[in-house]
């Protein structure tokens, strides 16, 4: 089995657009610059394409010390990163934190994007947030994420899922790409969901443990490219992949805490150690 690398996918702002990468450091809490912006309501909540699913049509680009926000309508918004000196209380599902808001300029721009009152908040120190406890390390990390620094998917997972979706009654909503699961990095060389079995491994310089697999949500539905909702991917996965009531895809990594400077590129070898 020779595994290797395929892609790199960043998403700067948590629910927006990702960015796919030549290169990228893995920090102990994620990719640098990966999921460390977050929109919340009016109650430090997360916002998400879960609710508006429009938000995917924000594609978020990080230039030096600014992040500049593109959306169908409306002209371009370069935003300043916060100083952290103010901050406010913010929330990720289990996870009570606080973090830096970015500005009323920020604010306006993503309301009118949204549709309803929201802001831009940064993680100015991630090593604020504990992973989930259930599946971590006392010391691990993570950004504004669900719950685990990164995720990994198959291509050879996707393709037998797609040829679930090609057999089904939604077939015309198929095949799916592979942005539809938001993953970190995407690997190639192993059977289809060889990595439901993986424990640890090593993606170019860097050892990964894996924490637990991926159960899926409607958030997979939006089409990425025009935010259109459908039912696919998740109802082939209900009929294949559906266990302890939930449908599973991709698998959750926390990375042993790397050198500063560890890259890692499509290409790269993986090796599963456990």
């Amino acid at each position: 089995m020779s595994l290797q690398l395929t892609d790199i996918w960043r998403y700067p702002i948590k629910s927006c657009r990702g960015e796919r990468l030549s290169a990228a450091i893995v920090e102990p809490w994620g990719l640098a610059g990966d999921r460390r912006w977050m929109v919340v309501d009016t109650d430090g909540a997360p916002v998400t394409a879960r609710e508006y699913p429009q938000m995917v049509l924000v594609a978020p680009r990080l230039v030096g010390g600014l992040i500049t926000l593109s959306s169908p309508g409306l002209p371009d918004l370069a935003v300043p990163v916060p100083s952290g000196q103010d901050l406010v209380p913010v929330s990720v599902w289990e996870s009570d934190l606080t973090a830096a808001p970015a500005g009323d300029e920020a604010a306006t721009w993503l309301t009118k994007v949204i549709g309803d009152p929201v802001r831009l908040v940064y993680l100015d120190d991630p090593t604020r947030r504990p992973a989930n406890p259930a599946y971590s390390e006392a010391d691990d990390r993570v950004s504004f994420a669900d719950g685990y620094p990164l995720l990994l998917t198959s291509e050879e997972s996707l393709s037998a899922l797609n040829g679930w979706i090609a057999e089904g009654t939604k077939a015309a909503e198929g095949p799916v790409p592979m942005r539809r699961f938001r993953p970190s990095v995407v690997v190639s060389g192993a059977p289809a969901w060889a990595e439901d079995d993986w424990r640890r491994l090593r993606i170019g310089p860097v050892t990964f443990r894996a924490a637990k697999g991926c159960d899926r949500c409607v958030m997979t539905t939006v089409d990425p490219d025009t935010a259109a909702k459908g039912h696919e991917p998740l109802f082939a996965l209900a009929r294949h992949r559906r266990w302890d009531g939930k449908v599973w895809f991709g698998v959750n990594l926390i990375p042993d805490i790397p050198d500063p400077a560890a890259l890692i590129r499509p290409g790269d070898p993986v090796e599963v150690l456990e």
